[in-house]
């Protein structure tokens, strides 16, 4: 079964020239890396044993989905391995999808460690990077055999996955009316879903996430994920990046208007930025420590301030 890589990039060059580098010391390489480029310039790429396909995207828009359907629309191979461009590639990544492929139907879902600051200094090593990783607080182990079943489309993540050209042609891709931040993996993941196609969690293909400082929950990304969920809200009738609206609203970011919609109230400042922000000392940036902080300090505030008691009515 010939392999595709597809990754999508902003920015981000010494990430994407790790990941070059990790997809070329593969025990086997691809057929060939297909980038989506999100700028108005190409990227220098090391030389390969694999061609290097650069997708140039128009305009200023930041549209993961565009970009992950262009780059799998150019594709040749048979399997479709979608990176992020801060993912370093395992040795064994495209042989782990291609050996669950071969025995599976459906959408495949690999490993991430992720690496903390500094650990890719010294060029791709494999066991250093082992030996530093961690995995994600929030995120579901390997499973005990070669793939394991996942039963809740939210848990889908385009971080490192896989799945059969055919596969990704008769879902229809990503639905590019997500733009910019937030919503377009859940949205992708419900019409697995929907459409009855098994998702796995996938013991090995695992990737290495590369440290870069982040926010999560995303409030640089407030609006966008403001308009991404009303619109799958829309789409399939029930809600969707809940635990980032709740952080949102604590935080007075947003409320709700008149007809229920979520709507900014401000943008947010320095003291947003720096509780959501990733530490140097963290290898990722947890949500759900920042929504229990702030549920902590909502709960002690109305212990504080209690509200007023109903009065009664004279008799």
């Amino acid at each position: 079964m010939s392999v595709s890589v597809c990754t999508l990039a902003h920015g981000r060059q010494a990430h994407l020239t790790n990941l070059v580098l990790g997809l070329d010391r593969s025990r086997r390489p691809p057929r060939e890396l297909v980038i989506g480029v999100m700028q108005d310039r190409r990227y220098d790429v090391p030389a390969t044993s694999f061609p290097i396909h650069q997708i140039m995207l128009a305009g200023n828009d930041i549209c993961l989905a565009e970009a992950r359907n262009r780059a799998a629309g150019k594709a040749q191979g048979e399997l479709l391995v979608f990176l992020d461009v801060d993912c370093i590639p395992s040795a064994g990544l495209i042989d782990d999808y291609s050996r669950a492929a071969a025995l599976y139907d459906g959408v495949f879902m690999g490993e991430v460690g992720y690496l903390p600051k500094g650990a890719t200094d010294g060029g791709i090593d494999y066991e250093r990077f082992e030996n530093a990783a961690v995995l994600h607080s929030e995120r579901a182990g390997p499973p005990i055999e070669q793939v394991g079943a996942c039963k809740d489309y939210r848990c889908f993540w385009s971080l490192n996955f896989a799945l059969r050209k055919e596969t990704f042609d008769r879902l229809g891709g990503f639905d590019p009316r997500y733009v910019g931040y937030g919503g377009e993996d859940t949205d992708f993941g419900r019409r697995i879903a929907e459409d009855g196609v098994p998702l796995w969690w996938t013991r090995g293909a695992k990737a290495y996430h590369q440290y870069h400082p982040h926010h999560m929950p995303p409030v640089h990304h407030v609006d966008s994920v403001i308009r991404n969920s009303s619109l799958f809200a829309r789409k399939w009738g029930e809600p969707t990046m809940q635990h980032w609206l709740r952080a949102f609203r604590l935080m007075g970011l947003i409320a709700r208007d008149q007809d229920g919609e979520w709507v900014k109230l401000r943008d947010p400042d320095e003291a947003d930025l720096a509780l959501t922000r990733q530490q140097e000392d963290q290898p990722f940036a947890s949500s759900a420590v920042v929504l229990a902080e702030l549920e902590a300090a909502a709960a002690e505030e109305a212990v504080a301030s209690p509200a007023p008691a109903p009065s009664m009515a004279a008799s």
